[in-house]
């Protein structure tokens, strides 16, 4: 299922990629089978009642924070607080220190991700951007630190505005 949602994931992001599909009109994601296969790495589905809607990878890095390596949801219910509420559960499940990367090009991207941050930890987050590991031709990627003690991660976003359906 998750193999099925990330060619759409892999379809927006070539936009700020420039990828293109493969023969066999697949777009390449040879890293996916690893977050099924390898310790510490876990695949999430995300839900919109039954329906499959999304799904979130995250990895461990050498300086023992958790990366979110993808995260996407279906078009269908962007901007309506699944996204939010799926991104915050998953920082709710495992506490400790979080390292989420995005293209600042993917303007959508980049105010989800720090609308998630804030929401999570206040302004208790930073930046750093980074270059795209084998990738040199792309602008560096954005990636925003923070910690979550776990439960402290709130159910809603910063207005007060409930989160909205889907989680991980």
């Amino acid at each position: 299922m998750i193999e099925r949602l990330a060619q759409l994931e892999r379809h927006d992001l070539s936009e700020f990629r420039g990828t293109l599909p493969g023969p066999d009109g697949r777009y390449p994601f040879e890293r996916l089978p690893l977050f099924f296969d390898e310790p510490g790495r876990r695949a999430y589905l995300v839900r919109h009642g039954s329906a499959p809607v999304g799904f979130a990878l995250t990895r461990p890095l050498p300086d023992g924070a958790t990366s979110i390596g993808a995260f996407f949801v279906v078009r269908a219910l962007r901007r309506q607080g699944a996204g939010l509420a799926a991104a915050l559960e998953l920082l709710r499940r495992q506490a400790g220190a979080w390292a989420i990367a995005f293209q600042e090009e993917n303007a959508g991207a980049a105010r989800f991700w720090r609308r998630v941050a804030t929401a999570a930890v206040g302004s208790a987050w930073r930046e750093e951007r980074r270059p795209v590991p084998g990738r040199p031709e792309l602008p560096p990627d954005t990636w925003l630190l923070l910690a979550t003690s776990g439960r402290d991660v709130p159910h809603t976003a910063p207005d007060g505005e409930p989160a909205g359906p889907g989680a991980p």
